[in-house]
């Protein structure tokens, strides 16, 4: 995709890499994290060779804050081309609206930030809006009597892990559905085994464990190249709503291939963050 000084709003605190790779290949850059990540996450601009990256605070355990986000950023900036909503996390305990911890971060805040964004993206088409999902919604399920709750203990904590990854992959389906014939597209992305900050809320017991296999992962940098296909690549436009893996398309889990109950998901969504009664 052919873009005059691009601006891409980008989600999460993976760590310096992804967003320094982003600047070297776009223009202005926006880029949000959590409140107590600001400093950790603060992209380097000597690095990037970029002087034109902005951080601002959005915390997605607050849907409230999502809405200020939103509004603030409609108001400052009058592009927005590329959304990549990236942040992610795996824990237990619940949000500050009551909702399980991952599925509201990792969807819930991710689904009503970019449907406040529409609007602004359909006026700048051709634009991208890029999720990144990952291979664990293969161990996912959608079940709407317990999804959105709180639950307790490592194990329960990775499950709703894999359900809010499965909920972002079906969340890209029906958007692209929502979005034919306007010039948007949107798509799925796994960036692999990547070495990044996900595990810090993990018992000290599981550390030694996360380490080694991090030995195994990729840096920040290779994490980030399929968000940036997908996010540049010209030609693939006809492939919104897809699951790509390592800069290809693939296929994901069937369960992710469900129309009935990604409209169903979409539907359910709505209602949580307040868009429908």
């Amino acid at each position: 995709m052919k873009l005059h000084a691009p601006a891409c709003q980008f989600s999460g605190s993976m760590g310096q890499g992804p967003v320094e790779a982003a600047t070297r290949v776009w223009g202005p850059l926006l880029h949000t994290t959590q409140r107590d990540c600001r400093e950790r996450s603060r992209p380097t601009q000597k690095e990037s060779g970029n002087s034109e990256v902005i951080l601002m605070i959005l915390d997605l355990g607050s849907l409230n804050s999502v809405r200020a986000f939103a509004q603030s950023f409609l108001e400052s900036e009058p592009r927005l081309d590329i959304l990549i909503n990236n942040a992610g996390v795996f824990m237990t305990g619940q949000t500050a609206d009551g909702f399980e911890q991952a599925f509201q971060v990792n969807h819930l805040a991710h689904f009503l930030l970019t449907h406040l964004l529409l609007d602004r993206l359909k006026r700048c088409a051709p634009s991208r809006v890029i999720t990144v999902v990952s291979s664990m919604h293969v161990f996912g399920k959608i079940d709407f009597r317990t999804i959105h709750k709180p639950v307790k203990g490592m194990w329960n904590a990775l499950l709703s892990y894999c359900n809010s990854k499965l909920a972002n992959i079906l969340h890209v389906r029906e958007l692209a559905n929502q979005l034919e014939g306007t010039n948007v597209t949107c798509y799925a992305i796994h960036p692999g085994a990547v070495r990044t900050e996900i595990g810090r809320s993990f018992p000290r017991w599981l550390h030694w464990s996360l380490s080694f296999m991090q030995l195994f992962s990729r840096d920040c940098d290779a994490g980030a190249q399929t968000s940036i296909y997908c996010a540049t690549e010209e030609g693939i436009e006809r492939l919104s709503g897809r699951y790509f893996v390592d800069c290809r398309l693939s296929e994901p889990w069937p369960q992710a291939c469900d129309d009935q109950l990604a409209k169903k998901l979409w539907e359910f969504s709505e209602r949580l963050v307040g868009l429908t009664t």
